[in-house]
């Protein structure tokens, strides 16, 4: 257990230090995905089959 009587000066030290821990950092926002990083292009579209499957599955569509 810690006693004794701190001063005034001692007080405003803690009293600082105690607010400054205190306060909220402000949240980094996420960096938005550009095209290139998207989730969706890194997977293949369904590939058609049947007459002109080949042609199809060469376009960007």
């Amino acid at each position: 257990m810690v006693s004794g009587s701190p001063t005034v000066e001692e007080l405003a030290a803690l009293t600082v230090v105690v607010a400054a821990m205190s306060q909220r950092r402000s949240r980094k926002r996420p960096t938005p995905v550009r095209a290139w990083g998207a989730y969706g292009r890194s997977h293949r579209a369904v590939l058609q089959t049947g007459p002109g499957g080949w042609r199809a599955a060469g376009s960007p569509a």
